[in-house]
């Protein structure tokens, strides 16, 4: 049975961006140097687990990052544009391989990301 494209969160993520492993020398092939980025922090992984959970229940992103993230980016997680190599190496990889998506209809990472911050559930808003 040939893989769904085009079906709820893999919506731009049928065109190669999953199991890039191998692209490693061919960074920029993702798009741009930087990325508009939101992001849920939680230390514990249970924690981001029940944000993951109010995200897939249909909560906005920016009301979910308010209630469960533990960084200065509470005010709806938006970290604004960060540029490649100013993010840690998970996190930075996880948010270029992101489609670009909108609060009210988000794509981001399913499990979360684990960082020496903590566990991250990241958004991609914007790429240039």
């Amino acid at each position: 049975m040939p893989p769904k494209a085009g079906k709820g969160a893999s919506k731009g993520a049928a065109k190669g961006s999953k199991g890039d492993d191998s692209g490693e020398k061919s960074k920029e092939k993702k798009g741009g140097t930087a990325v508009k980025v939101r992001h849920i922090l939680c230390e514990k992984q249970g924690k981001c687990l029940e944000a993951l959970e109010k995200l897939k229940a249909g909560q906005k992103f920016p009301e979910v990052a308010a209630a469960y993230s533990e960084d200065k980016a509470r005010q709806g997680g938006d970290l604004g544009w960060m540029t490649r190599g100013s993010m840690v190496g998970p996190f930075q990889d996880a948010a270029f391989a992101l489609p670009v998506s909108n609060v009210n209809n988000p794509v981001y990472t399913d499990p979360p990301v684990k960082t020496k911050f903590g566990y991250h559930i990241i958004m991609v808003e914007g790429k240039k």
